[in-house]
């Protein structure tokens, strides 16, 4: 059972002990405050689906200071498992990285009904979810405990962009973008291992490296472990890519490239195969990029393909051909002009 990224909350009974819709007046208790927090502070999202007057409970709930915790809160009147659906597909997370809190059977039972791998909890529970080990992820980061602040970002993103009625290149110049990619710290490497474990759309090989892993190869000077953040005008996007390269005397080999998923839409991984490709080509050396196909990652098969990689023969790639199951891809690099929608601001390597 994997780490739950996103636990949506019923009000009435679960969240407060009472009905608003009665006339009840609610109250936290210091137990429910804390677990709010405590999950928060791990990364986890937290959501609301409650039968209630919008307006009523959100007042409520701002009332008691908790309001800003609670993304997409679903709240109205029709079935809790439509409410849920429409959370996790805004969020792009799969069935099984959400949990549902209920006190009524009957609501548990018609979320499990419609969506089986959401996993639900009764509201005697409530307090003691920190302690589970689905609600406890293997690491916490400095990004782990702003995921929330920066997925609000994102919504308000999306909507200045939905508002926009320009080209969508001239929308990403509006929002100031920088990229920095920088070489990892000791203090990063729980960042970049996450970065490994909550890629999947965007990592070329699915492989997790272990923070012992990492460790090793930031002490070994033929390898560069790069860690890559975005911010713009609404906020910091975090970590939100990673490039593990081996340099050899005639060729670099690009072990792995992830790049999150919320950033796709900003030509992230683009930009940095562009910057890689300078970088190569200044040092006069090719690129060689491990890529192995997973359920998920089409979209960074296209984007190496899209990049110029091929599967050329050449001598540079049986330099560093493993015994792995891997897709050894080829480029011969050029230089590009700089990226019209970011700055960019990067370590050489060369």
């Amino acid at each position: 059972m994997g780490t739950v990224k996103c636990l949506v909350w019923d009000l009435d009974r679960t969240l407060w002990p009472c009905t608003i819709a009665e006339g009840g007046v609610p109250e936290l208790s210091d137990g429910i405050r804390d677990v709010i927090t405590a999950l928060d502070e791990r990364g986890i999202l937290q959501s609301v689906a409650s039968r209630n007057d919008h307006d009523h409970a959100w007042e409520w709930l701002e009332k008691l200071g908790v309001a800003e915790f609670f993304v997409l809160p679903s709240i109205g009147w029709g079935p809790k498992s439509d409410s849920v659906r429409a959370i996790a597909e805004r969020l792009n997370f799969a069935h099984d990285t959400i949990a549902f809190i209920d006190d009524q059977p009957t609501e548990r039972a018609e979320v499990a009904f419609h969506l089986p791998a959401v996993r639900c909890y009764d509201a005697t529970q409530a307090t003691s979810l920190p302690g589970l080990p689905e609600f406890t992820p293997d690491t916490t980061t400095t990004d782990s405990a702003r995921r929330r602040e920066m997925y609000q970002a994102g919504f308000r993103r999306d909507e200045a962009r939905a508002s926009y009625s320009g080209a969508d290149e001239e929308f990403l110049k509006s929002l100031d973008l920088v990229m920095t990619i920088g070489r990892a710290t000791e203090h990063e490497l729980a960042r970049v291992e996450e970065l490994t474990l909550r890629t999947s759309q965007m990592n070329a090989t699915g492989v997790h490296y272990s923070n012992a892993a990492l460790r090793g190869l930031l002490a070994d000077p033929r390898h560069e472990v790069l860690v890559v953040t975005m911010s713009d005008r609404f906020g910091p996007h975090g970590a939100v890519g990673l490039l593990l390269v081996e340099r050899h005397e005639r060729v670099w080999h690009l072990k792995l490239l992830a790049t999150s998923c919320r950033v796709v839409a900003f030509g992230a991984g683009a930009v940095l195969l562009r910057w890689l490709c300078d970088q190569a080509a200044a040092a006069g050396v090719h690129l060689v990029a491990d890529f192995r196909k997973t359920e998920r990652n089409r979209m960074m098969e296209i984007a190496y393909r899209f990049a110029g990689f091929r599967t050329d023969p050449c001598a540079c790639v049986e330099a560093v051909r493993t015994t792995e199951a891997v897709e050894h891809l080829h480029l011969v690099p050029g230089r590009h002009d700089a990226p019209t929608t970011m700055r960019l601001d990067a370590v050489r390597l060369s």
